[in-house]
């Protein structure tokens, strides 16, 4: 049987793990500092916390399910201890890019992160089509890096992020650095910063034309679901004459000619620097 110590078991993040791996065959080690975590451990999960030493002693994968800003100084804390040939896994390539992690040749450091559930998808169940995160009932992709140690341990990392973040529909390989261009890049900086736009413009049109919230609300959703649809080629489409001439005048307006200078590694790498 396979030994995983989880620790920051008590944390929001940590919860969510704990209870997806209750419901595995890994023999699970939980770790939580903080009262009130351990607490709701208890609570939600129905499990208590040991001591880390013996959390640690013999486990064949640790989990890290601590924040960003902490990663550096647990790891460090850590990893030391470790038997060789443990796997450390990582939910954020942030650390592991920005070099956090302890120089250990004969450690396994595996880095995984949940796609979460995609706007368009099958789910025909209510607790499916409300499980926005993912991690519950909807199905998601995950990406996997095998930062470093032996190709045949990408199999038991890819079994523990499945585990973890179940139900998965799909696992992606990439490397440490292409997932730090998926995020903070991709989803965090341009997503995310589009997404804020898009709310910013939606309470503007309520101010200035006096519709209700709710009818721009629904006016905006519905038009980025059958948009969506049509970009990200969900659906065969294609935009009236208004709509494209819309676009090109609205992107000029709306972007930097040089927007796309955040997706260039040094960029990336100084988002990282600052969220770590």
């Amino acid at each position: 049987m396979t030994k995983v110590a989880l620790l920051g078991a008590g944390g929001k993040m940590g919860v969510r793990l704990a209870t997806n791996l209750a419901r595995t065959d890994f023999q699970v080690a939980h770790v939580e500092i903080g009262e009130a975590g351990r607490a709701r451990l208890k609570a939600e999960v129905g499990v208590d916390c040991i001591d880390q030493d013996k959390a640690l002693d013999g486990a064949d994968v640790v989990i890290l399910a601590v924040p960003d800003t902490v990663i550096r100084n647990v790891a460090a804390a850590v990893v030391p201890g470790l038997a060789p040939g443990t796997m450390v896994v990582i939910l954020d390539a942030a650390a592991p890019f920005a070099g956090h992690l302890p120089d250990r040749a004969d450690i396994t450091y595996f880095v995984t992160h949940p796609c979460h559930p995609p706007i368009f998808n099958d789910e025909d169940t209510p607790e499916g089509r409300a499980d926005h995160f993912g991690g519950v009932a909807a199905k998601q992709g995950v990406v996997n890096a095998l930062m470093q140690g032996p190709r045949e341990h990408y199999e038991l990392g890819d079994r523990i992020a499945r585990a973890i973040y179940a139900p998965v529909a799909r696992s992606y390989e990439v490397t440490v650095k292409q997932m730090a261009m998926l995020e903070p890049g991709l989803s965090e900086t341009v997503c995310a910063s589009l997404l804020v736009v898009m709310r910013e413009a939606m309470d503007e049109v309520v101010a200035r034309s006096g519709v209700s919230k709710e009818c721009a609300r629904d006016f905006l959703l519905g038009h980025m679901n059958i948009l969506g649809a049509v970009i990200f080629e969900e659906r065969q489409g294609q935009f009236s004459d208004a709509c494209n001439k819309a676009i090109e005048f609205g992107i000029p307006m709306l972007m930097r000619d040089d927007w796309k200078k955040v997706l260039e590694w040094d960029e990336v790498a100084a988002s990282i620097r600052r969220i770590t």
